[in-house]
């Protein structure tokens, strides 16, 4: 297949595009590097520095001949789109109309899209939650989320381009950036490693449903040649919470900082976390990397990193 990952030079995209090269897929990279990072780019694609609102996008279509659009790119930190809901929703809809105006004008035959298995339900009713579940985002990034799901029912019944949509979990892992819109284990690990204090928000007995960035990767693999139209959870469907995160990346580091708690963050979901068994009846997918193992990798990414 020939794909086009966006954000494809960010944390979650560019092992992605990872995983398509070694699968003799090729594939076509645009990010705009607001967040993604150049050295996270596989020599082996081709590289488009591009916003995927940009007009120009369409000479990419143009001389891609695409057979599938892996898209990753996001506005997708929360409190960003709480204090800008505006600009979240220009670039996490209007961009995504912007892609799927050119699938279809190109023929693209398949869309992947990373949607949110965390803020598009809101608070939980049953945990852990299945698609099934009703869907109540409290924040912009997780309405603008839902809103191109169906975006891309209509195009679907309109056009007839094929999706699947992949509801991730808290993903974590090597090259998550610990700046911006990162979690609470990329945040952790850096400070942990350079002798820095973390401050856990609240009690930290909020929890998260913890996914490795390798499974992640595995689910788009296995969702390109999914035959139907679907929606699939990406998660483990097992709730850590902040403090045991802490505690075991700081026995990973062999940091000495102190368990220290701070003030709780206005709107935190309390509890996030969800069943995995559709995309293990009908992917084939489940998750193979342990929390403990996942985090030990993380924490020699970072060493490393920081060594230079």
């Amino acid at each position: 297949m020939n794909i086009l990952v966006t954000g494809g030079a960010g944390f979650i995209g560019s092992h992605l595009v990872d995983l398509f090269l070694g699968h003799g897929h090729g594939v076509t990279v645009i990010d705009n590097l607001l967040t993604g990072k150049r050295e996270n780019l596989n020599p082996k694609a081709v590289f488009h520095l591009m916003d995927i609102r940009a007009a120009e996008l369409e000479k990419v279509f143009e001389a891609g001949s695409f057979d599938a659009v892996c898209h990753q790119a996001a506005q997708m930190d929360v409190r960003k789109s709480v204090a800008d809901p505006l600009f979240d929703a220009q670039v996490n809809i209007l961009g995504t109309l912007n892609l799927l105006q050119n699938c279809i004008r190109f023929n693209v035959k398949k869309v992947l899209f990373a949607s949110t298995g965390g803020a598009i339900y809101g608070e939980q009713e049953s945990f852990p939650c299945s698609e099934e579940h009703p869907t109540r985002p409290l924040c912009p990034y997780g309405i603008t989320k839902l809103a191109v799901e169906k975006y891309l029912y209509y195009y679907r019944a309109e056009f007839g381009l094929n999706h699947v949509i992949l509801r991730y979990a808290n993903v974590y892992g090597p090259r998550q950036n610990p700046h911006g819109e990162a979690g609470v284990v990329a945040i952790f690990t850096e400070k942990l490693l350079a002798g820095k204090q973390p401050v856990i928000n609240g009690d930290g007995g909020q929890t998260r449903d913890y996914v490795f960035v390798g499974d992640v990767a595995d689910a788009n693999l296995k969702a390109l040649s999914h035959a139907r139209d679907d929606i699939f959870n990406i998660g483990t469907g097992l709730e850590t919470d902040v403090n045991r995160i802490f505690r075991t990346l700081r026995s990973h580091t062999g940091s000495s900082a102190e368990e220290k708690h701070g003030p709780e963050k206005p709107g935190e979901q309390r509890r996030s976390v969800i069943d995995f068994a559709k995309a293990k009846k009908s992917l084939g997918w489940e998750p193979k990397v342990p929390l403990e193992q996942g985090l030990k990798k993380t924490v020699e990414y970072f060493r490393e990193k920081q060594r230079g």
